[in-house]
């Protein structure tokens, strides 16, 4: 067995920042447990938190974008699935306006992301079609 290490980080799962330790071994993570040093949540930890990291390892996760060719997904690169994407945005946009499409945010990410979220919809999309599962 090769040496544990603690790493302290915040949890990803929702917007309220409980902080974490990661015990890594042979670099994959073993356990989570909550960081008593943490002022959001004292050590508590929700069970997502705490026991949802497998993913992590999961071989069936994935590594690289994937774009429907022919009717299946295949391997493509972040260059070519970013274009991809603009292109049917472009192409939804100037066939059927702005108010045709709508994104989702997400409570799961950051301040920050949800900002960019909704200034790329409003500003470049110009569309106000906007929700996320953090107004419930």
């Amino acid at each position: 067995m090769g040496v544990q290490n603690l790493v302290k980080t915040v949890c990803g799962y929702c917007g309220t920042g409980c902080g974490l330790v990661v015990e890594v071994q042979d670099n994959r993570i073993v356990k989570i447990r909550g960081d008593k040093d943490a002022p959001v949540n004292k050590g508590q930890t929700c069970v997502k938190g705490s026991f949802a990291y497998e993913y992590v390892h999961s071989p069936n996760r994935l590594s690289s974008p994937l774009v429907r060719k022919g009717g299946k997904l295949v391997k493509a690169t972040w260059d070519e699935a970013l274009g991809f994407i603009a292109n049917k945005l472009g192409a939804i946009k100037a066939e059927w306006g702005p108010e045709a499409i709508s994104m989702f945010a997400c409570a799961r990410t950051t301040n920050e992301s949800n900002y960019i979220t909704q200034k790329f919809m409003r500003a470049v999309i110009g569309s106000n079609h906007i929700d996320g599962c953090n107004r419930t």
